[in-house]
């Protein structure tokens, strides 16, 4: 079963030429000197507000662009209500950019949790997966997918699932999230700020729905990180009113890695 994105339209270009340059464009403007991430966190808005924060991070791929063969890839259900994680029957996503397989062996192994269902309402309109199909493509050479929807899920229940999944350097971790929603510029930025602080010091108990969309996936990250003992770090972290928008109601970006 193939599906096509249905929100290429409003979140980036059909265009396939024109989607590429975007995306160069992007990833052109970051110059990373670290090692590449096993896992990291990025944003998922229209790619004016947020495509740059999250190519600080995909820029990062360069080195492991032949080596990394399967995306773990969680964002959090803005359309659809309900209880666990949702994986979908599809055997391919697509976007302007071509087809994307998806790892249907990995999707078993996760079946056997018991909070872990097949739902494709979740994935129909799901723009936090959508919006980082592209920039994968653009930064891997040949990968296959393994898409998750988090609805009402506990960090436990997330970490179990990125730990089933967590493998060796041929697996890449992405979890999409943006920060604080509709307040003004200096609010913003202080939450961001105060949100970055609990991820990198992995206090994912203090972290609310108001510090991230993304809260539950971001907290099953933090929680797996606590128990490998790993560091994440803050590599970008800007608002809309620093890129595309006015500065009266921001939308909070940051970028995050896990090396």
């Amino acid at each position: 079963m193939n599906r096509e994105p249905a929100v290429s339209g409003s979140f980036y270009p059909a265009n396939p030429a024109l989607l590429t340059d975007m995306l160069q464009a992007f990833l052109e403007q970051s110059q990373p000197t670290s090692p590449a991430p096993k896992a990291m966190i990025v944003p998922h808005a229209g790619y004016i507000y947020s495509g740059s924060i999250a190519a600080s991070a995909y820029a990062r791929l360069k080195s492991v662009r032949d080596s990394i063969s399967r995306v773990v890839l969680i964002g959090p259900s803005h359309r659809v209500a309900f209880k666990g994680l949702a994986v979908s029957h599809a055997d391919t996503f697509s976007t302007p950019l071509g087809v994307i397989p998806v790892d249907k062996t990995a999707i078993e192994q996760l079946r056997d949790l018991p909070f872990v269902g097949y739902l494709e309402q979740a994935h129909a309109q799901e723009h936090s997966l959508e919006v980082q199909l592209p920039f994968l493509q653009q930064t891997l050479s040949h990968f296959k997918l393994v898409p998750i929807v988090t609805g009402d899920a506990s960090p436990h229940q997330v970490s179990q699932v990125l730990a089933t999944l967590w493998g060796g350097d041929e697996t890449l971790i992405v979890i999409s999230s943006d920060l604080s929603h509709y307040h003004g510029y200096a609010t913003a930025q202080a939450m961001d700020k105060h949100t970055s602080v609990l991820i990198e010091t992995l206090q994912y108990q203090r972290l609310s729905t108001e510090s991230a969309c993304g809260k539950l996936p971001i907290s099953g990250l933090l929680k797996l990180a606590q128990e490998k003992s790993l560091h994440i770090k803050t590599i970008d972290l800007r608002n809309s009113g620093d890129t595309a928008g006015d500065k009266y109601r921001v939308v909070g970006y940051g970028a995050y890695v896990v090396e």
